[in-house]
């Protein structure tokens, strides 16, 4: 299934994607939901972030070349990193460029949807915590990444995340799923999930002996190489297969 969150007037809600619009549902997909016989059509649907996370877990380096590309070395186990939710956007939001930096990069990654509670999860029962998959950006300022050393600034600036535009539920992360960016139609990243260094379920099993993760939360798996830097105006297009693409325009503050 492919689940949006959306808004139509003032209203928000969860729904179920389907070729003519979205069917509505009652409730929410992490705590109790139910189809109601409304159909909203694509025309009046405002596609938001398709979940509001208490946290970002991100992952660093986990394509060998665009580790290369960095000048670093592949990690032994996986570097995990917070974005903060303020950070989350959705599909067509802007991307704000912040005066602080002056080199802006897109990173296209796969996301993981946390479905149920979880901690101290193994990897080979991770599959019954995953409530399903979207796109992601996991925007950066590189300059302030490198000059403060740690990634905190770099990478939280409000609207540096953007999610979406569905939560695919029966995507198989273990099948060869193309990661690309476009920027301005122009492919700047060009992967494969299954180059990732730490797998799905072993990047599960790893975050989640260092802390509970709650539904909605998500798991950002890192970028391939190709990463480049993005200026007010440009078009930022991240697309993987079986879930669609995500795009976000960078404009100035």
């Amino acid at each position: 299934m492919k689940i949006v969150r959306f808004k139509t007037g003032h209203d928000i809600a969860y729904g179920l994607a389907e070729a003519a619009g979205v069917t509505v549902y009652k409730g929410s997909p992490f705590v109790a939901w139910e189809a109601t016989e409304t159909m909203v059509p694509w025309e009046v649907v405002q596609l938001l972030s398709p979940v509001i996370p208490t946290k970002v877990v991100a992952v660093g380096r986990n394509y060998a070349e665009h580790a290369d590309e960095m000048g670093a070395e592949v990690p032994e186990e996986p570097i995990i990193f917070l974005k903060p939710a303020t950070a989350v956007i959705g599909p067509d939001v802007p991307v704000v460029y912040p005066p602080d930096s002056h080199n802006v990069q897109h990173e296209a990654e796969l996301a993981v949807v946390v479905g149920r509670v979880a901690r101290n999860v193994a990897a080979e029962d991770a599959g019954q915590f995953i409530f399903g998959y979207t796109a992601a950006n996991d925007v950066t300022a590189r300059d302030l990444q490198r000059k403060d050393g740690q990634w905190t600034r770099g990478k939280g600036f409000d609207t540096f995340c953007p999610l979406g535009p569905v939560i695919e539920t029966e995507l198989d992360p273990l099948e060869r799923l193309a990661v690309i960016c476009r920027v301005n139609g122009d492919v700047r990243q060009a992967g494969f999930t299954s180059d990732m260094v730490f797998g799905v379920a072993e990047l599960f099993e790893f975050i989640s002996r260092v802390m509970t993760l709650l539904p909605g939360d998500v798991i950002l798996t890192g970028t391939p190489s190709g990463i480049s830097s993005v200026e007010p105006g440009d078009l930022m297009e991240v697309e993987i297969d079986g879930i669609g693409t995500l795009a976000n325009q960078v404009v100035r503050r």
